[in-house]
């Protein structure tokens, strides 16, 4: 292993010049380097104190009043508002609540609808984390549609007159491969087709320009970069232009135009209250909501800027620390081609990653062979990356 004396004052000359290191005042941390933020984002310091609000008071005093008086009602469209520019996105269009599944469900089905008659094809991201292409085969048997998993690269000459929706993954939850959601989505929408976008594993972490992109429909969980909490409620994003013709296959009182008219036939609510289907969980999207505040006045262009220079010199520090052909980088080197995590494949990976969580250096393991440690530069720092290929590389040694 190389001396990292020189490595280490560079995290200290990166740390010191950091715009965004006074953000990890605002969780929860400890001495651990804490690279799994990219599975379950650290704890945001205001949110024990507005959850004890919450139960205390808007639970236990004001009791059902508080669906008026402290905003329950209101709570899906609100905070998806304040989601909304994290994603690119102008208000109105995003509701949160529900799961990741829930919500892809909801798109895909959606989206064939919207792709309408002669369309007999759904395409999915042959990479995708393995609920999607569950969700996208099921929801391939339900419409009809024959289902073609594919690389996103093999997307644009895949694409035909029976297309009807796209499935895709913005960043890869293994590798950390960025892909090119404005030429995908511009491919699908010239196709007469409909693209989906998962956003679980970008958003909070680079931008991702909806609007200006001209995706239809995405989802996104809140409990990774967005540090919403275990479980917390996904997200919804449906297209201004095209809401009113949304049709979602799990329509709920809560999505009705009048859910309190209690009638018999059903009648979508208007814009993004159309994504809604039962009953909010109020007390897991207070969290997020609270959560969210630790993104005042931080701009994701900051953010995205900072997750490139810290995967950028942790790669570099692996490079110095770690033995020649020990590890390998499934992490596209080209910053256009990378999210906020680095791969490395390792034979022994599993047990590698037990004896790093055990020296405090906590990332995961994705079966067979994939250490995947996450950058979330709210809280990350450049001595955090220093001191974990340094433990990596020791690790690797003994």
């Amino acid at each position: 292993m190389s001396d990292a004396s020189g490595l280490g004052a560079r995290a200290a000359e990166l740390d010191a010049a950091d715009e965004l290191a006074g953000v990890r005042k605002r969780f929860v941390l400890d001495e651990t380097v804490y690279l799994d933020g990219n599975s379950l984002g650290a704890l945001p310091l205001a949110v024990p104190g507005r959850m004890d609000d919450v139960v205390r008071r808007q639970w236990g005093a004001l009791r059902i009043r508080s669906w008026d008086e402290s905003g329950w009602w209101t709570a899906p469209e609100r905070i998806g508002d304040r989601i909304a520019p994290l994603v690119g996105a102008a208000p109105g269009q995003i509701v949160v609540g529900d799961s990741t599944s829930v919500n892809v469900f909801k798109a895909l089905v959606g989206a064939v609808r919207l792709a309408g008659g002669g369309r007999d094809e759904i395409l999915v991201d042959a990479t995708t984390f393995p609920t999607d292409g569950y969700i996208a085969a099921s929801a391939a048997r339900m419409t009809g549609c024959a289902l073609r998993p594919l690389e996103p690269a093999e997307v644009p000459g895949a694409l035909s007159g029976r297309t009807a929706a796209v499935l895709l993954n913005h960043v890869d939850y293994r590798t950390g491969r960025l892909h090119d959601l404005p030429g995908l989505t511009a491919a699908v929408r010239a196709a007469g087709a409909v693209a989906v976008w998962d956003l679980c594993h970008s958003a909070g972490a680079l931008p991702v320009g909806l609007d200006e992109h001209g995706v239809d429909l995405a989802v996104g969980c809140t409990y990774k970069y967005l540090n919403g909490g275990p479980g917390s409620p996904a997200y919804l994003y449906a297209r201004a232009g095209l809401q009113d013709r949304f049709d979602s296959p799990l329509p709920g009182w809560n999505s009705h135009a009048e859910p309190f008219g209690m009638r018999p036939e059903y009648e979508p609510a208007s814009g993004a209250r159309r994504g809604r289907v039962g009953t909010p969980d109020i007390l897991s999207m207070l969290a997020l909501e609270a959560a969210l505040e630790v993104w005042d006045g931080v701009p994701v262009e900051a953010v995205r800027a900072k997750s490139l220079a810290l995967t950028d010199f942790f790669l570099e520090c692996v490079r110095e620390y770690v033995p020649a052909g020990r590890v390998e980088s499934l992490t596209p080197a080209a910053h256009a081609e990378r999210g906020s995590q680095v791969a490395l494949r390792c034979g022994d990976a599993g047990d590698v990653m037990k004896r790093l969580i055990e020296r405090g250096v906590v990332g995961d393991f994705r079966h067979p062979d994939v250490l995947r440690f996450g950058f979330t530069p709210l809280y990350v720092g450049f001595a955090d990356a220093e001191r974990a290929a340094r433990v990596l590389a020791e690790t690797l040694a003994g």
